[in-house]
């Protein structure tokens, strides 16, 4: 029997799930049989995307009553994301549709004042009882959540506009809105917990700090499987390999990698998604994946194989249905529009096909209507400033910072500290950066550290 069962629902990024367990050596099976799941030993229902999608999936699959069933007999369960708001008795994301019932409550959107989807790193702050649940930091992808703590249960919160609820355990049951499997040591450390089910050391309390923190995010260029850097996509260089490359941004702290394919092409598929298998095998931490996505089954794939979000542009510029598409399919947390913008007097461009061809006439405008079509997070960059050290352009960034309620990735320009500190005066949620860290003239560790004694909180 293995010691963990993983439900495949079809809602799921099951990669890194499945790589977090088999690093603390967990034996695995990842099924939608019935039966295996009402046997299994240790159960985690994971899930991305929307409330009534999930609850329509598990049923389909005669699942519903089966994870009751095993939430009744006592047996370990681990919820996460969307998992766990399937737990809930309901959510105000598809009004009339039931949950599972195993946790008392109704899950709700967050704030309208605050960038929706809740995206990046915010603190948990677990009652002083819990058992499992320490004080740390996580990554998180949501837009609902529940709002207040079940009897019977410990609960760990987080704030976002509004304080909510960020995990709740009770017995041998682990709930948690953030995702342990991406959220680096700390999460991986409450995993085993779960899986062991040893307590927590005792260790300090919480800070009291809560809300999102800034974040740093190394972005790979990618052709054949190589890391590759140019200026202004073009004079391409060789840059190292991306799992190698990878693995050292998150030791020294980046919060996330982005991987951007710039030669993707149908033919070019398989070797693209063999890359995304080497990273997320390689790291702990969130992973976006961009480049010749132009369908929800080219999203399949790359999701399927360790992706926890697709970045499109050309294709969504061609089609922006597609961008609905990959909402209504994923959730618009795992949908990303990337802009490639030059200035041009008081506007600027959306550029295309690596910055060959003028596709709209502004790009502050393409935001808008990329946000209203289902894209949850907008990864803006400069083409005047990509790889030229020279600091973001700082208008075109507030401009579409101010335009839209999702949060904004700064893109095209760093060569120092400053720089990355401009940005996120300017209203950038989060820097993507490059060259700064390939040619070895900054870390990410030195950004923060520098980040921090200005002021801006990020995760250290």
């Amino acid at each position: 029997m293995s010691d963990v069962v993983i439900v495949d629902s079809g809602v799921a990024n099951l990669a890194s799930i499945a790589g977090a367990f088999r690093r603390l050596s967990a034996t695995i099976a990842v099924t939608a049989d019935p039966g295996l799941v009402r046997d299994a030993a240790r159960l985690v229902l994971p899930g991305v995307g929307a409330f009534g999608a999930g609850m329509v999936a598990l049923r389909a699959g005669g699942l519903d009553t089966v994870i009751r069933d095993v939430a009744a007999r006592g047996a370990p369960i681990l919820g996460i994301c969307l998992g766990m708001q399937m737990l809930c008795e309901a959510s105000e994301e598809t009004p009339g549709v039931a949950g599972l019932g195993v946790v008392a409550g109704t899950c709700r959107r967050l704030p309208p004042h605050v960038r929706i989807p809740h995206l990046g790193w915010n603190s948990v702050t677990p009652e002083p009882e819990a058992r499992l649940l320490t004080p740390g930091v996580a990554a998180f992808a949501n837009s609902y959540a529940l709002r207040e703590g079940p009897a019977g249960w410990m609960a760990a919160h987080a704030t976002h506009g509004v304080p909510f609820i960020a995990a709740l355990e009770r017995g041998p049951m682990l709930v948690c809105q953030f995702h342990p499997e991406l959220s680096g040591a700390y999460g991986a450390a409450l995993l085993e917990r779960w899986l062991t089910g040893r307590a927590a050391p005792p260790g300090p309390a919480a800070n009291g700090a809560s809300g999102l923190l800034r974040r740093i995010i190394p972005c790979l260029d990618v052709q054949d499987g190589r890391v590759v850097k140019g200026i202004r996509f073009q004079d391409l260089r060789d840059a190292g390999d991306p799992a190698e490359q990878a693995a050292r941004y998150e030791a020294q702290g980046a919060d996330e990698i982005v991987i951007l394919d710039v030669a993707a092409s149908a033919t070019g598929r398989d070797t693209q998604v063999e890359t995304v298998r080497r990273v997320r095998a390689a790291i702990r931490i969130p992973l976006t994946v961009g480049g010749g996505v132009r369908s929800v089954e080219d999203a399949r794939h790359l999701l399927s194989a360790g992706a926890d979000k697709v970045s499109v542009n050309t294709a969504a510029v061609r089609r922006p249905a597609l961008l609905t598409e990959l909402a209504q399919a994923f959730g618009c947390q795992c949908v990303v529009l990337a802009i490639d913008a030059r200035r041009a007097a008081e506007r600027w461009d959306v550029l295309v096909i690596g910055g060959r061809e003028t596709a709209r006439p502004d790009a502050v405008e393409w935001a808008r209507d990329g946000e209203r079509l289902g894209a949850g997070e907008i990864l803006l960059t400069s083409w005047d400033r990509d790889g030229t050290r020279a600091g973001h352009d700082l208008e075109l960034l507030r401009a579409v910072a101010a335009a839209v309620r999702v949060p904004v990735i700064a893109s095209g320009g760093v060569g120092t500290r400053a720089h990355v500190a401009a940005a996120f005066d300017a209203g950038a949620d989060a820097v993507l950066a490059a060259s700064v860290f390939h040619d070895g003239d900054d870390t990410v560790d030195g950004i923060k550290a520098d980040l921090a004694v200005r002021g801006i909180r990020v995760r250290r």
